[in-house]
Protein backbone atom coordinates (compact mmCIF):
# COMPACT_ATOMS: atom_id res chain seq x y z
CA UNK A 1 0.00 0.00 0.00
CA UNK A 2 1.19 3.52 -0.87
CA UNK A 3 2.73 5.28 2.14
CA UNK A 4 2.72 8.88 0.92
CA UNK A 5 0.74 11.67 -0.73
CA UNK A 6 2.32 14.28 -3.01
CA UNK A 7 1.49 17.94 -3.58
CA UNK A 8 2.51 20.34 -6.33
CA UNK A 9 2.52 23.93 -5.05
CA UNK A 10 2.69 26.19 -8.10
CA UNK A 11 3.24 29.59 -6.51
CA UNK A 12 3.84 33.15 -7.65
CA UNK A 13 7.62 33.05 -7.41
CA UNK A 14 8.39 29.33 -7.45
CA UNK A 15 7.07 25.80 -7.89
CA UNK A 16 7.68 23.13 -5.27
CA UNK A 17 6.84 19.47 -4.96
CA UNK A 18 6.41 18.06 -1.47
CA UNK A 19 5.70 14.56 -0.16
CA UNK A 20 3.94 13.92 3.15
CA UNK A 21 3.38 10.80 5.24
CA UNK A 22 0.21 9.76 7.06
CA UNK A 23 1.12 11.93 10.07
CA UNK A 24 1.26 15.02 7.86
CA UNK A 25 5.05 15.17 8.19
CA UNK A 26 7.21 16.40 5.36
CA UNK A 27 9.19 13.59 3.77
CA UNK A 28 10.83 15.45 0.89
CA UNK A 29 10.69 18.61 -1.17
CA UNK A 30 12.31 20.40 -4.06
CA UNK A 31 11.64 23.95 -5.18
CA UNK A 32 12.61 26.05 -8.21
CA UNK A 33 12.00 29.75 -8.85
CA UNK A 34 10.72 31.01 -12.18
CA UNK A 35 11.27 34.33 -13.93
CA UNK A 36 9.25 37.42 -13.02
CA UNK A 37 8.62 39.25 -16.30
CA UNK A 38 7.80 42.96 -15.93
CA UNK A 39 7.66 44.50 -19.41
CA UNK A 40 5.98 47.77 -18.34
CA UNK A 41 5.14 49.54 -15.06
CA UNK A 42 2.30 47.63 -13.39
CA UNK A 43 2.62 44.63 -15.75
CA UNK A 44 3.62 41.28 -14.20
CA UNK A 45 3.90 38.12 -16.30
CA UNK A 46 5.18 34.54 -16.13
CA UNK A 47 6.18 32.18 -18.91
CA UNK A 48 3.72 29.23 -18.72
CA UNK A 49 6.16 26.92 -20.54
CA UNK A 50 8.84 27.70 -17.94
CA UNK A 51 6.32 26.98 -15.16
CA UNK A 52 5.51 23.57 -16.67
CA UNK A 53 9.22 22.80 -17.11
CA UNK A 54 9.87 23.74 -13.46
CA UNK A 55 6.95 21.57 -12.36
CA UNK A 56 8.29 18.57 -14.29
CA UNK A 57 11.77 19.14 -12.89
CA UNK A 58 10.75 19.32 -9.21
CA UNK A 59 8.63 16.17 -9.59
CA UNK A 60 11.49 14.21 -11.15
CA UNK A 61 14.08 15.52 -8.69
CA UNK A 62 12.10 14.51 -5.60
CA UNK A 63 11.11 11.07 -6.93
CA UNK A 64 14.64 10.26 -8.08
CA UNK A 65 16.27 11.76 -4.99
CA UNK A 66 14.12 9.67 -2.66
CA UNK A 67 14.24 6.54 -4.82
CA UNK A 68 10.43 6.51 -5.03
CA UNK A 69 8.13 4.91 -7.59
CA UNK A 70 4.78 6.31 -8.68
CA UNK A 71 3.17 3.40 -6.79
CA UNK A 72 4.52 4.87 -3.51
CA UNK A 73 2.08 7.81 -3.87
CA UNK A 74 -1.55 7.23 -2.96
CA UNK A 75 -2.56 10.45 -4.72
CA UNK A 76 -1.36 13.83 -5.95
CA UNK A 77 -2.91 17.21 -5.14
CA UNK A 78 -2.29 20.54 -6.83
CA UNK A 79 -2.38 24.01 -5.32
CA UNK A 80 -1.60 27.18 -7.17
CA UNK A 81 -1.30 30.93 -7.41
CA UNK A 82 -4.87 32.02 -8.03
CA UNK A 83 -6.22 34.42 -10.67
CA UNK A 84 -3.05 34.20 -12.81
CA UNK A 85 -4.36 33.74 -16.34
CA UNK A 86 -3.08 31.43 -19.07
CA UNK A 87 -4.62 31.15 -22.55
CA UNK A 88 -3.22 28.41 -24.79
CA UNK A 89 -3.94 26.45 -27.94
CA UNK A 90 -5.29 23.02 -27.07
CA UNK A 91 -4.07 21.56 -30.39
CA UNK A 92 -0.44 22.73 -30.16
CA UNK A 93 -0.11 23.19 -26.38
CA UNK A 94 1.50 26.59 -26.93
CA UNK A 95 0.41 29.64 -24.89
CA UNK A 96 -0.75 32.60 -26.97
CA UNK A 97 0.79 35.02 -24.48
CA UNK A 98 2.64 35.00 -21.19
CA UNK A 99 0.56 34.25 -18.09
CA UNK A 100 -0.83 37.52 -16.72
CA UNK A 101 -0.16 37.39 -12.99
CA UNK A 102 -2.68 38.26 -10.27
CA UNK A 103 -0.57 41.29 -9.29
CA UNK A 104 -0.78 42.79 -12.80
CA UNK A 105 -2.64 46.13 -13.06
CA UNK A 106 -2.97 46.56 -16.86
CA UNK A 107 -6.75 45.95 -16.61
CA UNK A 108 -7.31 48.93 -14.28
CA UNK A 109 -9.41 50.79 -16.86
CA UNK A 110 -11.56 47.70 -17.48
CA UNK A 111 -12.16 47.31 -13.72
CA UNK A 112 -12.84 51.03 -13.18
CA UNK A 113 -15.40 51.12 -16.01
CA UNK A 114 -17.25 48.13 -14.54
CA UNK A 115 -17.34 49.78 -11.14
CA UNK A 116 -18.99 52.90 -12.53
CA UNK A 117 -22.18 51.22 -13.68
CA UNK A 118 -24.61 48.42 -12.81
CA UNK A 119 -22.25 45.74 -14.12
CA UNK A 120 -20.10 46.15 -10.99
CA UNK A 121 -23.11 45.47 -8.77
CA UNK A 122 -23.93 42.34 -10.80
CA UNK A 123 -20.36 41.02 -10.41
CA UNK A 124 -20.49 41.63 -6.65
CA UNK A 125 -23.85 39.89 -6.37
CA UNK A 126 -23.09 36.82 -8.50
CA UNK A 127 -19.34 36.34 -7.96
CA UNK A 128 -18.88 37.85 -4.47
CA UNK A 129 -15.99 39.96 -5.79
CA UNK A 130 -15.49 43.66 -6.55
CA UNK A 131 -14.44 44.54 -10.10
CA UNK A 132 -10.65 44.66 -9.71
CA UNK A 133 -7.44 44.06 -11.65
CA UNK A 134 -6.75 41.15 -9.26
CA UNK A 135 -9.18 38.69 -10.83
CA UNK A 136 -9.02 36.65 -14.03
CA UNK A 137 -12.01 37.92 -16.02
CA UNK A 138 -10.44 41.22 -17.06
CA UNK A 139 -7.15 39.50 -17.90
CA UNK A 140 -8.90 37.07 -20.29
CA UNK A 141 -10.70 40.03 -21.89
CA UNK A 142 -7.38 41.85 -22.33
CA UNK A 143 -5.80 38.83 -24.09
CA UNK A 144 -8.86 38.40 -26.34
CA UNK A 145 -8.74 42.08 -27.32
CA UNK A 146 -4.98 42.58 -27.61
CA UNK A 147 -3.35 39.37 -28.83
CA UNK A 148 -3.92 38.80 -32.56
CA UNK A 149 -5.86 35.68 -33.50
CA UNK A 150 -6.94 34.68 -29.98
CA UNK A 151 -10.59 35.70 -30.26
CA UNK A 152 -10.99 33.80 -33.53
CA UNK A 153 -9.29 30.75 -32.02
CA UNK A 154 -11.51 31.00 -28.94
CA UNK A 155 -14.68 31.14 -31.05
CA UNK A 156 -13.49 27.98 -32.87
CA UNK A 157 -12.78 26.24 -29.56
CA UNK A 158 -9.01 26.10 -30.02
CA UNK A 159 -7.98 28.77 -27.49
CA UNK A 160 -8.66 27.70 -23.93
CA UNK A 161 -8.21 29.45 -20.58
CA UNK A 162 -7.08 28.27 -17.20
CA UNK A 163 -5.50 29.45 -14.00
CA UNK A 164 -2.19 27.70 -13.36
CA UNK A 165 -3.87 24.67 -11.76
CA UNK A 166 -5.65 24.00 -15.07
CA UNK A 167 -2.43 24.51 -17.06
CA UNK A 168 -0.48 22.07 -14.86
CA UNK A 169 -3.34 19.51 -14.75
CA UNK A 170 -3.74 19.64 -18.54
CA UNK A 171 -0.05 18.98 -19.05
CA UNK A 172 0.16 16.25 -16.36
CA UNK A 173 -2.75 14.36 -17.93
CA UNK A 174 -1.44 14.37 -21.49
CA UNK A 175 -1.56 17.91 -22.88
CA UNK A 176 -2.35 17.80 -26.60
CA UNK A 177 -2.90 14.03 -26.27
CA UNK A 178 -6.09 14.09 -24.22
CA UNK A 179 -5.13 16.48 -21.41
CA UNK A 180 -8.01 17.12 -19.00
CA UNK A 181 -9.28 20.74 -19.02
CA UNK A 182 -10.63 21.23 -15.49
CA UNK A 183 -10.43 23.55 -12.49
CA UNK A 184 -11.92 23.43 -9.02
CA UNK A 185 -14.56 25.59 -7.33
CA UNK A 186 -12.02 27.61 -5.33
CA UNK A 187 -10.05 28.73 -8.38
CA UNK A 188 -13.21 29.28 -10.42
CA UNK A 189 -14.55 31.52 -7.66
CA UNK A 190 -11.64 33.95 -8.30
CA UNK A 191 -12.41 34.70 -11.94
CA UNK A 192 -15.45 37.08 -11.65
CA UNK A 193 -17.12 34.50 -13.94
CA UNK A 194 -18.57 31.88 -11.55
CA UNK A 195 -21.89 32.17 -9.75
CA UNK A 196 -21.10 31.58 -6.06
CA UNK A 197 -24.48 29.96 -5.40
CA UNK A 198 -24.72 27.58 -8.38
CA UNK A 199 -20.93 26.95 -8.56
CA UNK A 200 -21.16 27.15 -12.36
CA UNK A 201 -20.00 29.62 -15.00
CA UNK A 202 -22.53 32.45 -15.29
CA UNK A 203 -23.66 33.53 -18.79
CA UNK A 204 -24.36 37.12 -17.71
CA UNK A 205 -20.85 37.46 -16.26
CA UNK A 206 -19.29 35.92 -19.37
CA UNK A 207 -21.19 38.46 -21.49
CA UNK A 208 -19.79 41.37 -19.45
CA UNK A 209 -16.24 40.36 -20.38
CA UNK A 210 -17.04 39.02 -23.86
CA UNK A 211 -15.63 35.58 -23.06
CA UNK A 212 -16.78 32.53 -25.10
CA UNK A 213 -17.94 29.77 -22.75
CA UNK A 214 -16.02 27.09 -24.69
CA UNK A 215 -12.73 28.61 -23.47
CA UNK A 216 -13.46 27.68 -19.88
CA UNK A 217 -12.50 24.53 -17.95
CA UNK A 218 -15.02 22.22 -16.32
CA UNK A 219 -15.56 23.12 -12.65
CA UNK A 220 -15.04 20.22 -10.22
CA UNK A 221 -15.00 19.77 -6.41
CA UNK A 222 -11.69 20.61 -4.68
CA UNK A 223 -11.29 17.05 -3.44
CA UNK A 224 -12.76 14.64 -5.92
CA UNK A 225 -13.08 10.87 -5.38
CA UNK A 226 -13.90 10.50 -9.09
CA UNK A 227 -10.48 12.08 -9.79
CA UNK A 228 -9.30 14.76 -12.18
CA UNK A 229 -7.41 12.06 -14.05
CA UNK A 230 -4.11 10.27 -13.64
CA UNK A 231 -0.57 11.28 -14.46
CA UNK A 232 0.93 9.75 -17.57
CA UNK A 233 2.92 6.55 -17.31
CA UNK A 234 5.79 8.25 -19.18
CA UNK A 235 5.36 11.58 -17.35
CA UNK A 236 7.63 13.24 -14.76
CA UNK A 237 6.42 10.95 -11.93
CA UNK A 238 7.42 7.90 -13.92
CA UNK A 239 4.01 6.29 -13.67
CA UNK A 240 0.29 6.70 -13.10
CA UNK A 241 -0.78 8.55 -9.93
CA UNK A 242 -4.34 9.61 -9.10
CA UNK A 243 -4.85 13.39 -9.45
CA UNK A 244 -7.45 13.77 -6.74
CA UNK A 245 -7.45 17.41 -5.60
CA UNK A 246 -6.94 20.99 -6.70
CA UNK A 247 -7.31 24.13 -4.59
CA UNK A 248 -6.22 27.73 -4.84
CA UNK A 249 -3.26 28.29 -2.57
CA UNK A 250 -5.06 30.20 0.19
CA UNK A 251 -7.92 27.73 0.39
CA UNK A 252 -5.36 24.92 0.49
CA UNK A 253 -3.72 26.63 3.46
CA UNK A 254 -7.11 26.65 5.25
CA UNK A 255 -7.25 22.86 4.81
CA UNK A 256 -3.59 22.51 5.85
CA UNK A 257 -4.26 24.55 9.00
CA UNK A 258 -7.36 22.37 9.56
CA UNK A 259 -9.60 25.47 9.67
CA UNK A 260 -12.54 23.26 8.74
CA UNK A 261 -15.15 24.62 11.19
CA UNK A 262 -17.07 27.88 10.89
CA UNK A 263 -15.28 30.67 12.78
CA UNK A 264 -11.75 29.29 12.29
CA UNK A 265 -9.24 31.58 10.56
CA UNK A 266 -5.66 31.65 9.28
CA UNK A 267 -3.28 34.16 7.72
CA UNK A 268 -0.79 33.07 5.06
CA UNK A 269 2.34 35.18 4.57
CA UNK A 270 3.75 34.71 1.10
CA UNK A 271 4.16 37.03 -1.86
CA UNK A 272 1.03 38.68 -0.50
CA UNK A 273 -0.98 38.07 2.68
CA UNK A 274 -4.29 36.26 2.75
CA UNK A 275 -6.49 36.14 5.84
CA UNK A 276 -9.44 33.74 5.54
CA UNK A 277 -12.33 33.03 7.89
CA UNK A 278 -14.39 29.86 7.44
CA UNK A 279 -18.11 30.79 7.35
CA UNK A 280 -19.38 27.23 6.90
CA UNK A 281 -22.01 26.45 4.26
CA UNK A 282 -23.39 29.98 4.68
CA UNK A 283 -22.39 32.47 1.99
CA UNK A 284 -21.61 35.69 3.90
CA UNK A 285 -21.54 38.84 1.78
CA UNK A 286 -19.03 41.41 2.97
CA UNK A 287 -20.00 45.00 3.76
CA UNK A 288 -16.43 45.98 4.61
CA UNK A 289 -14.23 45.37 1.59
CA UNK A 290 -13.63 41.63 1.95
CA UNK A 291 -14.23 38.91 -0.63
CA UNK A 292 -16.83 36.17 -0.44
CA UNK A 293 -15.20 33.05 -1.81
CA UNK A 294 -15.44 29.26 -1.85
CA UNK A 295 -13.24 27.78 0.89
CA UNK A 296 -13.40 24.18 -0.40
CA UNK A 297 -15.76 21.45 -1.55
CA UNK A 298 -15.08 17.84 -0.65
CA UNK A 299 -16.70 15.38 -3.06
CA UNK A 300 -20.47 15.67 -3.28
CA UNK A 301 -20.76 17.54 0.04
CA UNK A 302 -22.04 21.14 0.02
CA UNK A 303 -19.44 23.82 -0.65
CA UNK A 304 -17.93 25.56 2.38
CA UNK A 305 -17.48 29.33 2.05
CA UNK A 306 -15.07 31.87 3.48
CA UNK A 307 -14.54 35.58 3.88
CA UNK A 308 -11.12 36.62 2.61
CA UNK A 309 -8.94 39.66 2.98
CA UNK A 310 -6.38 39.66 0.14
CA UNK A 311 -3.27 41.84 0.43
CA UNK A 312 -1.19 42.21 -2.72
CA UNK A 313 2.31 42.96 -1.46
CA UNK A 314 3.85 41.64 1.77
CA UNK A 315 6.64 39.09 1.33
CA UNK A 316 7.30 40.58 -2.11
CA UNK A 317 8.06 43.90 -0.38
CA UNK A 318 10.97 42.14 1.35
CA UNK A 319 11.97 40.77 -2.07
CA UNK A 320 11.88 44.38 -3.36
CA UNK A 321 14.35 45.44 -0.63
CA UNK A 322 16.64 42.68 -1.92
CA UNK A 323 16.21 42.90 -5.68
CA UNK A 324 15.40 46.54 -6.41
CA UNK A 325 16.96 48.49 -3.52
CA UNK A 326 19.80 46.07 -2.74
CA UNK A 327 19.81 46.87 0.99
CA UNK A 328 19.64 43.19 1.95
CA UNK A 329 21.18 40.08 0.38
CA UNK A 330 18.45 37.64 1.41
CA UNK A 331 15.02 37.61 3.03
CA UNK A 332 16.43 36.53 6.40
CA UNK A 333 18.61 39.62 6.52
CA UNK A 334 15.51 41.84 6.73
CA UNK A 335 15.04 40.66 10.32
CA UNK A 336 18.69 41.25 11.24
CA UNK A 337 18.63 44.75 9.76
CA UNK A 338 15.27 45.67 11.33
CA UNK A 339 16.51 44.56 14.76
CA UNK A 340 19.19 47.28 14.64
CA UNK A 341 16.50 49.84 15.61
CA UNK A 342 13.95 49.72 18.46
CA UNK A 343 11.08 51.09 16.32
CA UNK A 344 10.30 52.51 12.88
CA UNK A 345 11.70 55.97 13.69
CA UNK A 346 8.52 57.56 12.33
CA UNK A 347 8.83 55.83 8.93
CA UNK A 348 5.90 54.05 7.30
CA UNK A 349 6.10 52.08 4.06
CA UNK A 350 2.86 51.36 2.18
CA UNK A 351 3.85 48.87 -0.57
CA UNK A 352 0.92 49.58 -2.90
CA UNK A 353 2.86 48.43 -5.97
CA UNK A 354 -0.29 46.85 -7.44
CA UNK A 355 -2.71 49.34 -5.92
CA UNK A 356 -4.34 48.47 -2.60
CA UNK A 357 -6.38 45.29 -2.26
CA UNK A 358 -8.58 44.50 0.78
CA UNK A 359 -10.22 46.32 2.40
CA UNK A 360 -9.59 49.43 0.24
CA UNK A 361 -9.74 48.14 -3.37
CA UNK A 362 -8.01 51.21 -4.77
CA UNK A 363 -6.23 50.55 -8.07
CA UNK A 364 -5.23 54.25 -8.15
CA UNK A 365 -2.88 53.80 -5.17
CA UNK A 366 0.88 53.38 -5.52
CA UNK A 367 3.66 52.61 -3.05
CA UNK A 368 5.00 55.28 -0.72
CA UNK A 369 7.60 55.60 2.02
CA UNK A 370 6.62 58.51 4.31
CA UNK A 371 7.91 60.17 7.47
CA UNK A 372 11.57 60.21 6.44
CA UNK A 373 14.10 62.52 8.09
CA UNK A 374 17.91 62.71 8.08
CA UNK A 375 17.81 60.55 11.21
CA UNK A 376 16.46 57.51 9.35
CA UNK A 377 18.55 54.63 8.01
CA UNK A 378 17.99 51.53 5.91
CA UNK A 379 17.27 49.71 9.19
CA UNK A 380 14.17 51.91 9.68
CA UNK A 381 13.04 51.08 6.14
CA UNK A 382 13.53 47.35 6.84
CA UNK A 383 11.54 47.70 10.06
CA UNK A 384 8.79 49.67 8.28
CA UNK A 385 8.60 46.90 5.66
CA UNK A 386 7.93 44.26 8.33
CA UNK A 387 5.42 46.56 10.02
CA UNK A 388 3.63 47.09 6.67
CA UNK A 389 3.02 43.34 6.49
CA UNK A 390 1.43 43.45 9.93
CA UNK A 391 -0.57 46.68 9.59
CA UNK A 392 -2.11 45.48 6.34
CA UNK A 393 -3.17 42.31 8.16
CA UNK A 394 -4.77 44.43 10.90
CA UNK A 395 -6.76 46.36 8.27
CA UNK A 396 -8.20 43.05 7.11
CA UNK A 397 -8.72 41.58 10.61
CA UNK A 398 -10.72 44.67 11.66
CA UNK A 399 -12.92 44.39 8.53
CA UNK A 400 -13.44 40.68 9.18
CA UNK A 401 -14.60 41.32 12.73
CA UNK A 402 -17.12 43.90 11.47
CA UNK A 403 -18.49 41.52 8.82
CA UNK A 404 -18.66 38.36 10.90
CA UNK A 405 -18.97 39.56 14.48
CA UNK A 406 -16.19 37.07 15.29
CA UNK A 407 -13.32 38.47 17.38
CA UNK A 408 -10.00 36.75 16.75
CA UNK A 409 -8.81 34.95 19.86
CA UNK A 410 -5.62 33.70 18.25
CA UNK A 411 -4.24 34.07 14.72
CA UNK A 412 -2.97 30.89 13.04
CA UNK A 413 -0.17 31.79 10.63
CA UNK A 414 1.78 30.02 7.91
CA UNK A 415 3.97 30.72 4.90
CA UNK A 416 7.55 31.80 4.34
CA UNK A 417 7.48 35.10 6.27
CA UNK A 418 6.54 33.26 9.48
CA UNK A 419 10.21 32.24 9.74
CA UNK A 420 10.85 35.91 10.61
CA UNK A 421 10.45 35.96 14.41
CA UNK A 422 10.51 39.76 14.62
CA UNK A 423 7.74 40.10 12.03
CA UNK A 424 5.54 37.63 13.91
CA UNK A 425 6.17 39.47 17.19
CA UNK A 426 5.19 42.75 15.53
CA UNK A 427 2.05 41.01 14.20
CA UNK A 428 1.03 39.99 17.73
CA UNK A 429 1.75 43.54 18.94
CA UNK A 430 -0.22 45.24 16.14
CA UNK A 431 -3.25 42.92 16.50
CA UNK A 432 -3.19 42.55 20.27
CA UNK A 433 -3.79 38.78 20.04
CA UNK A 434 -1.43 35.76 20.20
CA UNK A 435 0.03 34.50 16.93
CA UNK A 436 0.47 30.73 16.49
CA UNK A 437 2.66 28.95 13.92
CA UNK A 438 2.28 25.20 13.26
CA UNK A 439 5.11 22.68 13.05
CA UNK A 440 4.55 22.36 9.28
CA UNK A 441 4.63 25.98 8.11
CA UNK A 442 4.15 25.03 4.43
CA UNK A 443 0.44 24.45 4.97
CA UNK A 444 -0.47 25.29 1.36
CA UNK A 445 1.17 22.13 0.02
CA UNK A 446 -0.01 20.16 3.06
CA UNK A 447 -3.62 21.23 2.40
CA UNK A 448 -3.44 20.02 -1.20
CA UNK A 449 -2.02 16.71 0.04
CA UNK A 450 -4.78 16.42 2.67
CA UNK A 451 -7.51 17.08 0.09
CA UNK A 452 -6.03 14.48 -2.29
CA UNK A 453 -5.57 11.94 0.50
CA UNK A 454 -9.15 12.37 1.73
CA UNK A 455 -10.45 11.76 -1.80
CA UNK A 456 -8.78 8.34 -2.05
CA UNK A 457 -9.22 7.25 1.57
CA UNK A 458 -5.58 7.74 2.64
CA UNK A 459 -7.07 9.75 5.53
CA UNK A 460 -10.53 8.57 6.46
CA UNK A 461 -11.97 11.87 7.72
CA UNK A 462 -11.02 15.45 8.73
CA UNK A 463 -10.67 14.40 12.39
CA UNK A 464 -7.55 12.46 11.43
CA UNK A 465 -6.13 15.69 10.05
CA UNK A 466 -6.86 17.60 13.26
CA UNK A 467 -4.75 15.12 15.21
CA UNK A 468 -1.80 15.93 12.94
CA UNK A 469 -1.81 19.68 13.75
CA UNK A 470 0.84 20.77 16.27
CA UNK A 471 2.00 24.22 17.35
CA UNK A 472 5.63 25.12 16.76
CA UNK A 473 5.75 28.60 18.31
CA UNK A 474 3.46 31.25 19.83
CA UNK A 475 4.07 35.00 20.10
CA UNK A 476 2.27 37.03 22.79
CA UNK A 477 1.49 40.77 22.37
CA UNK A 478 3.96 43.08 24.16
CA UNK A 479 2.72 46.55 23.19
CA UNK A 480 0.25 48.39 25.40
CA UNK A 481 -2.99 49.72 23.94
CA UNK A 482 -1.69 53.28 23.53
CA UNK A 483 1.37 52.13 21.59
CA UNK A 484 -0.83 49.92 19.42
CA UNK A 485 -3.30 52.67 18.53
CA UNK A 486 -0.66 55.36 17.98
CA UNK A 487 1.18 53.09 15.58
CA UNK A 488 -2.00 52.23 13.71
CA UNK A 489 -3.02 55.89 13.39
CA UNK A 490 0.34 56.57 11.73
CA UNK A 491 -0.30 53.68 9.34
CA UNK A 492 -3.78 54.89 8.31
CA UNK A 493 -2.36 58.38 7.71
CA UNK A 494 0.34 56.88 5.47
CA UNK A 495 -2.25 54.89 3.49
CA UNK A 496 -4.12 58.10 2.68
CA UNK A 497 -0.95 59.51 1.09
CA UNK A 498 -0.90 56.70 -1.50
CA UNK A 499 -4.40 57.24 -2.90
CA UNK A 500 -5.20 58.93 -6.20
CA UNK A 501 -1.62 58.59 -7.47
CA UNK A 502 -2.53 57.26 -10.93
CA UNK A 503 -5.52 58.05 -13.14
CA UNK A 504 -7.94 55.18 -13.77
Amino acid sequence: MAEYVGAVDQGTTSTRFMIFDHGGNEVARHQLEHTQVMPKPGWVEHNPVEIWERTSSVLQTVMNGQGLQASDLAALGITNQRETTVVWNKRTGRPYYNAIVWQDTRTDKIAAALDRDERGALIRERAGLPPATYFSGGKIQWILENVPGVREAAEKGDAIFGTTDSWVLWNLTGGVDGGVHVTDVTNASRTMLMNLETLQWDDDLLAIFGIPRQMLPEIRPSSDPSLYGTTLAHGPLGGEVALAAALGDQQAAMVGQVCLAAGEAKNTYGTGNFLLLNTGTELVRSQNGLLSTVCYQFGDQPAVYALEGSIAVTGSAVQWLRDQLGIIQGAGQSETLAREVPDNGGVYFVPAFSGLFAPYWRSDARGAIVGLSRFNTNAHIARATLEAICYQSRDVADAMEKDSGVRLEVLKVDGGVTANDLCMQIQADVLGVPVSRPVVAETTALGAAYAAGLAVGFWKDPEELRKNWNESKRWQPQWDEEQRETGYQGWTKAVQRTLGWVEV
